[in-house]
């Protein structure tokens, strides 16, 4: 197995060497040189400035100040490259939601080692380096750069790269090795490419569960097992079930829409996939949409009723604004340009008001509960200290009525705020040495104060469930919670029009790689030529010799799924799946 050679030591461990240099005001990245520095960008007399971070220039990378401003109720990011010129996008779409996320905005604790030495300026020192402020919350695993699909708007897979990338077991177990350095609770997700085109998936997963990860998710887009449906339900079934044996906690599956038009990826073969999970125990799916204005942002509403109507397997929806890559001219980026504020207007809209805009809140605000529960156990917890802007949720309980689904969030029978602002109050308590007793005591008497019992749920006790919880260590509410409800988030991933140096900092959702890095996903995939291609290809195996060792069925045409429209759609699961949205 190919590791590379390590320079020196720190904190115990061998520091992989720094993946370029800064010499002379230039970054030299391989054979590549990046200059550093630019003019800060001016402002109108309309435009208030809210902070100046850095950013890149999306044509030669140059790092360059930036200003992030408000203009018309709106957040904008402008940075001017001395060479090519000014660029200027939207950074968020509403600057009051803005200030009420950055409220909970917290510094994270950084990884416990760093795994690269530091030479070199953000983000062309990846990764994980010193200067990182978080810890991994999520990891991705890439096992394959083959996929059964063709997308028009992908470079990724393998015959558009001409190779093809699949680590071997023990290139695998040394990854989730270097991962265990950091001392945090194992969450990765298996991604590619689609995952389940090895035939050593569930061995894989099982190696996972083995070196100790604790939480495994499958990134696919489903196809899989919807053909095996289609071809013997019960070998479908059999396959299901013996992923989520191995150790599968979920499933995180694209779901752009329930339409034809919105969902063209895997409007048809959704059905039967759920349907294969339902029957093999696979009760924990995570629908990600890929929002793309004037595509599919008028069915996001449909996308919330939909995981309702399959809530017995679907636990949660992430939506993904789209992150616009190539050189696109800013007219035709302010066409498909999205950010999370506009789609959790749209939701609000598309749900009639149910699930407000106030429901949401940022990523951040779980710090809240980890630093209260640090406090209390006097153990270090798992922390999510992301930037404000890089993602926001919320729980909605699903009631039904009149056969259709209705959706109550927390905030409108718990003052979150409020219970936020009182857990941050114990916890500092408890910091300055507080009796945890007491505390405790006090927090499982005042809880109820923030519950407003009658606006909540008729027959789900939130109290009840919180007091079993913290005092009896009774889980089977906690359970019943997860059933009950839909989890609600969304992701901002970056592009290099509104590339932000201080959100790479933050970011907690990485990848790790053969050579030991572990690298931010702004990183990995928006300079993707300085990273992931660079890496996937220094480790590559050359489309003849694969197919040397695996035959001509292994690649290309003979793997790609072929659809049969009229097939899936005659289907009484097809058509049961979508009767509410035809």
């Amino acid at each position: 197995m190919a590791q590379v050679e390590t320079q020196k030591k720190e904190g115990g461990f061998r520091l992989l060497p720094a993946p370029s240099k800064y010499e002379n005001g230039v970054v030299k990245f391989g054979d590549r040189e990046i200059k550093i520095g630019g003019p800060l960008p001016k402002l109108a007399e309309n435009e208030k400035l809210i902070r100046v971070t850095h950013s890149l220039c999306p044509v030669c990378y140059r790092l360059l100040p930036a200003a992030i401003f408000e203009k018309d109720e709106k957040m904008y990011i402008r940075k001017v490259c001395p060479e090519h010129g000014e660029f200027e996008d939207l950074y968020y779409g509403d600057v009051g939601m803005y200030y009420k996320f950055d409220y909970w905005e917290y510094e994270g604790k950084g990884p416990k080692v760093p795994y690269v030495d530091l030479k070199s300026p953000c983000p062309f020192n990846c990764g994980l380096c010193p200067m990182h402020h978080q810890h991994s919350a999520l990891v991705n695993l890439v096992i394959t750069n083959r996929c059964d699909q063709a997308c028009w708007y992908c470079f990724f897979f393998a015959e558009k790269a001409g190779y093809v990338f699949e680590p071997t077991l023990e290139q695998i177990k040394f990854m989730v090795d270097q991962l265990k350095r950091q001392e945090i609770t194992l969450v990765i997700q298996i991604t590619g490419g689609e995952p389940t085109l090895r035939e050593d998936l569930v061995q894989i997963v099982k190696l996972l569960r083995e070196s100790g990860v604790k939480h495994i998710q499958l990134n696919t887009w489903g196809g899989t097992f919807a053909r095996l449906y289609m071809e013997d339900p019960d070998k479908a079934i059999k396959y299901a079930m013996q992923l989520r044996e191995a150790g599968v906690n979920t499933v995180y599956m694209s779901f752009d829409g329930t339409n034809r038009r919105t969902n063209p990826k895997n409007h048809w073969e959704i059905p039967y996939t759920l349907e294969v999970f339902r029957r093999a125990g696979m009760t924990s799916v995570v629908l990600v949409p890929t929002v793309i204005k004037t595509t599919n942002d008028n069915d996001l509403g449909n996308i919330v009723r939909f995981a309702a109507e399959n809530i017995d397997v679907v636990r949660a929806i992430n939506f993904q604004p789209v992150s616009l890559t190539g050189m696109m001219k800013r007219n035709m980026r302010s066409r498909f340009r999205i950010t999370i504020p506009e789609i959790i207007k749209d939701i609000e809209d598309q749900t009639d008001g149910e699930i407000t805009r106030d429901s949401w809140y940022p990523i951040g605000t779980s710090v809240v509960f980890s630093r209260l529960i640090e406090a209390l156990t006097g153990k270090e917890q798992f922390e999510m200290a992301n930037h404000p802007s890089c993602g926001a949720g919320t729980y909605v309980f699903v009631e039904w009525r009149e056969g259709k689904p209705h959706f109550i969030p927390l905030s409108k029978f718990i003052d979150l705020e409020g219970l936020l602002e009182y857990f941050k109050e114990k916890a500092e308590e408890l910091k300055e040495g507080g009796n945890k007793y007491w505390v405790g005591l006090k927090i499982l008497y005042n809880i109820r104060k923030f519950i407003d019992k009658e606006k909540g749920p008729k027959d789900f006790d939130v109290y009840k469930m919180l007091y079993n919880i913290i005092v009896n260590h009774n889980y089977e509410a906690l359970g019943e919670w997860h059933y009950r409800t839909l989890f609600l988030g969304t992701m901002h991933f970056m592009d290099l029009y509104n590339y932000d140096i201080q959100r790479v900092m933050r970011c907690d959702i990485h990848y790790v790689t053969p050579d030991g890095r572990v690298i931010p996903f702004c990183t990995y995939n928006v300079l993707n030529d300085l990273y992931r291609d660079k890496i996937l290809k220094e480790y590559q195996i050359p489309l003849d010799e694969w197919v040397k060792l695996h035959g001509e069925n292994s690649i290309g045409d003979q793997v790609k799924y072929k659809r049969v429209v009229s097939d899936l759609e005659k289907g009484e699961i097809y058509k049961n799946t979508y009767k509410h949205f035809m």
